[in-house]
């Protein structure tokens, strides 16, 4: 089944490195890019977003801020906030939004993992 994927992060290089493992490992999902939070919520209302993986350090809000907002629109929606910064503070704040974290620098393994458990907890919720 076709999935669409939010890729949220400001940094162009950062989202084309997670777009390449994606297509590489679900070549049939469609890809949306968003340059930060605000664009991620405008997305968000017109696209069908079934996944989003989220930077965390964004200029605008910070990544939790934007899986809260998704989390109040969407509380079924698979997240993945992707950090260099595995702070415990960010970990448990993760926790308690219902997000997974992905450390960065991105591995393919990481992301497919994280991936597999997605389509799992879309599939349970029947989307």
């Amino acid at each position: 089944m076709t999935r669409t994927v939010l890729v949220v992060d400001d940094s162009k290089l950062a989202r084309m490195v997670v777009k390449s493992i994606l297509v590489k490992t679900r070549a049939d999902w469609r890809v949306v890019e968003a340059a930060g939070p605000g664009q991620a919520l405008d997305l968000l209302d017109g696209e069908g977003i079934d996944i989003a993986l989220i930077d965390f350090n964004m200029p605008e809000h910070d990544g939790l801020w934007l899986a809260s907002e998704i989390r109040d629109r969407d509380p079924e929606m698979p997240i993945a906030i992707l950090s260099a910064n595995a702070q415990d503070a960010i970990l448990a704040r993760a926790r308690e939004l219902d997000a997974a974290f992905v450390e960065k620098p991105i591995s393919e393994e990481a992301l497919a993992a994280f991936l597999s458990g997605a389509t799992l907890k879309l599939r349970r919720a029947g989307k």
